[in-house]
């Protein structure tokens, strides 16, 4: 490759189906000299199918700052080296981030080229009507924290964007029952691409046992979409806030100040509820 065309190459591989991969991205893995691999005997047979003759380097999550440091080494020595995952794109809940850090940190251009990403892929065929979305990727696997996280999650309006391996999806399934209610619509995307895609939607009160009707239905990548929190009634809400500051012996004109800052609705129309509420 020329010298303008120095960089770290990102490229996006295919989730499955070898064909989702862009012309540009077959090109630079042909012409980089290095590519490194989150994985690297994953990936040695992909880009063999591509043609791609460069040699390996391993860049996963245990090695990554070594990692940097060898890519940062081929860049000064002239040489462009392109990144890989597994499958889609890299630092997207994969390796990447900190190694594109370093070799952005030592001075050297990253770029990043468009291709596969599970979480688009889904939200394109989940049929959810919410303009906005969160991803946020694999949840903690200990019980604890990911209820803690859910729980942070719960009131948002936006589209939830969660990954999940197969030995915990059922579980976390329930988790998600049980942090947002039976009524919000999960859907379950499951080995997008590949021989046995399934896109399944449902109440998530009913995904659970969804799961467990078919064994087959627990195996693969999963890709887990949320719908948002429904609106809130504003005026119900500040007039619960209200209650509770009231019932915690604060005056009615703190608590009508503290419920309008919290929620939002006016203060007057709260004074007056509260007056009520105390007479």
């Amino acid at each position: 490759m020329t010298e303008e065309a120095l960089a770290l190459y990102l490229v996006p591989t295919p989730l499955g189906h070898l064909g989702d991969i862009t012309q540009r991205a077959i090109e630079v893995l042909r012409q980089v000299p290095w590519v490194a691999a989150e994985d690297t005997r994953h990936s040695g047979p992909l880009l063999r199918h591509y043609g791609c003759n460069a040699r390996l380097l391993a860049a996963h999550q245990h090695n990554e700052e070594d990692a940097a440091q060898q890519v940062v080494a081929r860049l000064a020595a002239g040489e462009s080296v392109a990144l890989v995952v597994d499958a889609g794109t890299p630092g997207v809940s994969d390796p990447g981030a900190r190694l594109v850090a370093r070799v952005r940190a030592a001075g050297y251009r990253v770029v990043p080229l468009p291709g596969p990403c599970a979480a688009v892929v889904a939200l394109s065929a989940g049929g959810l009507g919410e303009a906005q979305f969160l991803f946020y990727g694999f949840l903690p696997s200990k019980a604890g924290a990911r209820g803690e996280v859910l729980r942070q999650l719960a009131h948002l309006p936006w589209a939830l964007v969660f990954y999940e391996a197969p030995h915990r999806i059922v579980e976390t399934v329930a988790a998600l029952a049980e942090a947002f209610g039976p009524e919000r619509t999960l859907v379950i995307a499951r080995e997008l691409t590949k021989l046995f895609e399934s896109i399944h939607s449902c109440p998530l009160g009913e995904a659970r046992d969804w799961l467990l009707a078919d064994g087959n239905r627990q195996r693969g990548e999963f890709v887990l979409l949320v719908s948002g929190a429904p609106p809130v009634d504003e005026s119900a809400e500040g007039e619960r806030v209200l209650k509770l500051l009231l019932d915690e012996g604060l005056p009615v004109s703190q608590a009508s100040r503290l419920a309008h800052l919290i929620t939002g609705v006016g203060k007057k129309v709260l004074y007056q509820h509260a007056l009520r509420l105390r007479g």
